[in-house]
């Protein structure tokens, strides 16, 4: 009688056959992360705070994607965020918070938190152009103490209206409501343009939706 209760029958499946089999625990790791990812995600595809612009957010310009589009190649996004957290801190220096509809129409949104330098999403406005074009040819002439390395070439480097025509292309066939007129045109809204011109114009339009 004391045997029976101190030896239960085995059902088959027990933690000690979890434990001693790494691919067992390995698979059932996976699935359980799986489901929690999923429960956590799948609810915010059908928040409209996620999935709708906010009030005054619009695709960018074809001027503004090149730009966009240069900011990524030149990597701005190693060393600025463009997430102003809810933080008191935060938003006495930057603005606003960032809140998700106003990234909507971002593939890929710029959401981070590296920063060594300062938060970009409120630039927008808050400089002149001028200053923005000596800032990215030589940031020391306006912040002495910067560490943030020169793009002299931008000055010197056209845009081309085709790239920028395929990008727009591309971005309606992921959901940006791009127009078949805006696509049509964007070779001539970009021809002769610089890619600080295009770099220059992303900066002014960012986080300009919210105040």
């Amino acid at each position: 009688m004391s045997n029976a209760q101190s030896n239960p029958p085995s059902t088959g499946f027990s933690h000690e056959k979890v434990e001693t089999s790494n691919f067992l625990m390995i698979v059932l790791i996976l699935l359980v992360v799986a489901i929690g990812g999923l429960v956590e995600i799948v609810p915010l595809f059908f928040q409209k705070s996620t999935t709708e612009a906010v009030q005054g957010v619009k695709p960018y310009t074809a001027l503004q994607l090149a730009g966009r589009d240069i900011y990524l190649r030149e990597g701005c996004y190693n060393c600025h965020s463009q997430m102003i957290r809810p933080f008191r801190a935060e938003t006495l220096r930057y603005g606003h918070y960032s809140v998700a509809g106003e990234f909507v129409y971002d593939r890929p949104f710029q959401w981070g938190s590296k920063r060594t330098g300062p938060d970009l999403h409120r630039v927008g406005g808050k400089y002149s152009d001028e200053w923005h074009r000596i800032h990215l040819v030589n940031p020391r002439d306006v912040v002495p103490e910067s560490n943030m390395p020169a793009y002299p070439w931008l000055e010197k480097n056209r845009l081309d209206p085709v790239q920028v025509q395929r990008s727009l292309r591309a971005l309606r066939t992921v959901g940006v409501p791009y127009t078949d007129e805006e696509i049509a045109k964007a070779p001539e809204a970009v021809k002769g343009k610089t890619e600080m011109d295009a770099l220059v114009a992303y900066l002014q339009g960012m986080g300009l939706a919210l105040k």
